[in-house]
């Protein structure tokens, strides 16, 4: 596992689920097999499989953060006050909103807060490029910390992604760095090989069996 926290956007809106005592609000904080925007010389996508250990242990100890700030907890699952599951579409999350915080629950009410963000550590990830040769990183497994309805999305810390990547062709984290910064990390992955990935659907019945498959797939390919 690599040792720093990640944290991801997605474009999916935070919206009010209920209102009354409950205050509930929720979105999808990740989506899968959806390839994003350019973080810095290379592209992201997450397999659906991704979150399957922190799934199947029970989500232990993941919390809801308004802006991920420790001071503005909303909910956590070790409470039942947090509950997250996965889809065809990604990781979707329910909060119910503590009345201490219903300048959140107003923000996003009010569509001034709309959208979602997740921090997650990485165990496994693999690079390759795709069909237009454009580096991609796809985050295979690793464990969730955080959920977070967030008002500034803006927030990208790739440092993690790069030195992954520099351990696995085996160059110095500089070099991979100031090749981010040029726009030539393709040198360090060779062709491009398809990667037919859906725009949407329902995921694989077995996460963790899909994760094995999708990795010997890719290192045949490698070997062709």
């Amino acid at each position: 596992m690599n040792g720093d926290s990640e944290r991801r956007f997605t474009r999916g809106l935070v919206e009010v689920r209920a209102a009354g005592d409950s205050r509930t609000i929720g979105g999808y904080a990740a989506k899968f097999n959806t390839l994003s925007r350019n973080l810095g010389g290379f592209v992201e996508r997450i397999d659906p499989g991704f979150f399957a250990k922190s799934e199947g242990d029970g989500w232990p100890r993941v919390m809801a953060r308004y802006n991920h700030d420790n001071n503005m907890l909303l909910g956590t699952t070790r409470g039942k006050t947090l509950r997250l599951q996965t889809d065809g579409t990604g990781l979707d999350y329910s909060v119910d909103v503590p009345a201490a915080r219903d300048d959140v629950y107003e923000l996003v009410q009010r569509g001034d807060v709309s959208e979602s963000s997740f921090a997650f550590f990485t165990f496994e990830d693999d690079w390759a490029m795709t069909d237009d040769g454009f580096p991609v990183r796809t985050l295979l497994s690793g464990q969730l910390v955080d959920v977070a309805p967030v008002n500034d999305p803006a927030y990208l810390d790739t440092s993690t992604g790069l030195r992954s990547l520099a351990e696995k062709v085996g160059a110095e984290l500089a070099e991979v760095r100031a090749a981010a910064e040029a726009d030539e990390l393709k040198r360090f992955l060779g062709p491009p090989a398809p990667t037919n990935i859906p725009p949407t659907g329902q995921g694989d019945t077995h996460p963790v069996m899909a994760v094995r498959r999708r990795r010997a797939e890719m290192n045949l390919r490698r070997t062709l």
